[in-house]
């Protein structure tokens, strides 16, 4: 028993030793700020939000000691291979800074060497992230076939993600362009292209199926988007096809051999027209209603030779009064932004919701900029109608795809900005002067460990308010059964 003891005391001795060692001691000095991937200096913050755990950008680099303190009060500490806080004590020092600013303070061990970096800021908005949540559709880079992918939903508070459906449910499927009303999942809509096409509406916990084409329309029925009352959801139709590059640079090309752009009313099952919206020699494409519903912008180009021309193919915005009462549009089609004369194309075009901005993408053709290594953010202020580049949050790769919070003070957007290969989620907010933060990388619990490892891209993100309630495994069957509801057109 003396033996034992005195073992057990040796054993716990031992283990106090190598704690001590495991914590900052001769530490050097540096004059630089620690290099940490994900690259969180300086970016502002919503309080609330998962923890922006990091690793240290140095391999050899073989434990951190970060310590975090509120310019409003708190301290958050953690010691280990990276940088992983915990989720309660990140959430209360975040929402006791709100309006304020942490401060973090970083210290790693290389070759037993402890260094000490330059103290680094991390602001905390003073606007609120309300939504629960993102959605967003996860697929592998391939082109050939559907693969492996799906649409997903992640709670921005933790790091859990959840699958609303995957295609390993509905084998051979692809499942895309989907979106909620102003991030009201109550009335959620996305499209099922493959031998079972369909395009689901759930409104209030009921699915219904639409028939994926219309023969009168001439091609699928893409692109969603909600009128803010929901009483009608606007969609594009059109006939898109591939092109592949053999270039190092460029590798896909998306077009439209027709499009045009109608609205929904999903209580009639009637697809409204107009011959403003479906013109021979021009391509209507991507409709967005405004806030306020009275407006339906969407993109148009010229109709090309396809494939021959595709590099002629340039959008530019333009918009049709839209009267919800009667379902009925306006007389004549505005130009908004001339994207053309600039020797440019425009795509995504997304409204604030506040009615102050419309922001979108331009690229040097087409609308698929998520291809585009040139494709940047602009914002178009709707009240002056001057639109400027967003250099605040653009990089020299892609950026493309992106939406508003319903509060209209921060997007998520896609961009390539890490590696040139995979596009990963970033956000970004605006303030009441409409000046912009450094945008930062969707947080992971271990963020560098996950973006190695993952073989999946991020595109056509969303907020939604709540958690989206969807039965897959139901919607599976009925994917697979081939009910269809077919819709009529009005003219």
């Amino acid at each position: 028993m003396r033996r034992f003891l005195l073992g057990l005391v040796g054993m716990v001795g031992l283990l106090g030793l190598v704690g001590c060692a495991d914590k900052p001691h001769d530490v050097a000095t540096a004059g630089q700020l620690p290099e940490i991937y994900p690259d969180y200096i300086g970016v502002t913050i919503p309080a609330g939000i998962a923890p922006l755990n990091f690793n240290m950008a140095d391999a050899d680099v073989d434990l951190v000691n970060v310590t975090i303190r509120g310019s409003k009060g708190g301290e958050l500490h953690t010691n280990g291979e990276w940088a992983d806080f915990d989720i309660d004590g990140w959430h209360q020092l975040t929402a006791r800074n709100k309006g304020g600013e942490l401060s973090f303070t970083v210290c790693a061990r290389k070759n037993g060497q402890w260094t000490q970096y330059q103290d680094f800021k991390v602001a905390v908005s003073p606007f609120a992230l309300d939504e629960w949540g993102l959605t967003y559709r996860r697929i592998a880079p391939g082109y050939e076939t559907y693969s492996h992918m799906g649409l997903y939903q992640r709670d921005l508070s933790t790091f859990d993600e959840y699958a609303i459906i995957e295609n390993t449910q509905i084998p051979g499927q692809c499942v895309n362009c989907h979106m909620s009303n102003q991030t009201n999942p109550d009335r959620f809509v996305f499209h099922v292209r493959g031998q079972h096409g369909a395009t689901m509406f759930q409104m209030n916990g009921k699915r219904e199926w639409l028939a994926a084409k219309n023969d009168l329309l001439g091609g699928s029925i893409v692109y969603p988007y909600w009128h803010p009352s929901g009483q009608y959801c606007a969609f594009s139709t059109n006939q898109t096809r591939q092109g592949f590059h053999v270039g190092k640079d460029e590798r896909i090309e998306v077009f439209d051999l027709s499009s045009d752009v109608f609205v929904y009313n999903p209580a009639t099952h009637e697809i409204i027209t107009d011959s403003l919206l479906s013109t021979e020699d021009w391509s209507e494409n991507s409709p967005v209603f405004s806030p306020d519903g009275k407006w339906l912008y969407y993109m148009t180009c010229k109709q090309q030779e396809y494939p021959e021309h595709y590099k002629d193919e340039q959008y530019n915005l333009c918009r049709i009064a839209f009267d919800a009462e009667k379902g009925a549009y306006g007389q004549q089609v505005d130009t908004v932004f001339n994207a053309v004369s600039m020797g440019k194309s425009l795509t995504w075009p997304r409204p604030s919701y506040d009615g102050k901005y419309l922001l979108f993408t331009l690229a040097d053709y087409g609308y698929f900029s998520i291809w585009h290594e040139e494709s940047d953010q602009w914002l178009l202020d709707l009240q002056t109608g001057e639109a400027r580049e967003l250099k605040e949050i653009n990089s020299p790769r892609a950026d493309s795809y992106h939406n508003w919070n319903v509060n209209s003070h921060w997007i998520v957007f896609t961009s390539r900005r890490g590696d040139g290969l995979y596009s990963r989620l970033y956000l970004a907010s605006v303030d009441d002067q409409g000046r912009w933060s450094k945008p930062f990388l969707l947080p992971q619990r271990h963020p560098q460990e996950y973006d190695e490892s993952s073989l999946y891209s991020f595109n056509t993100p969303d907020f939604t308010q709540r958690k989206v309630d969807f039965d897959s495994h139901a919607a599976a069957h009925e994917v697979m059964g081939d009910q269809r509801i077919q819709t009529a057109v009005r003219p």
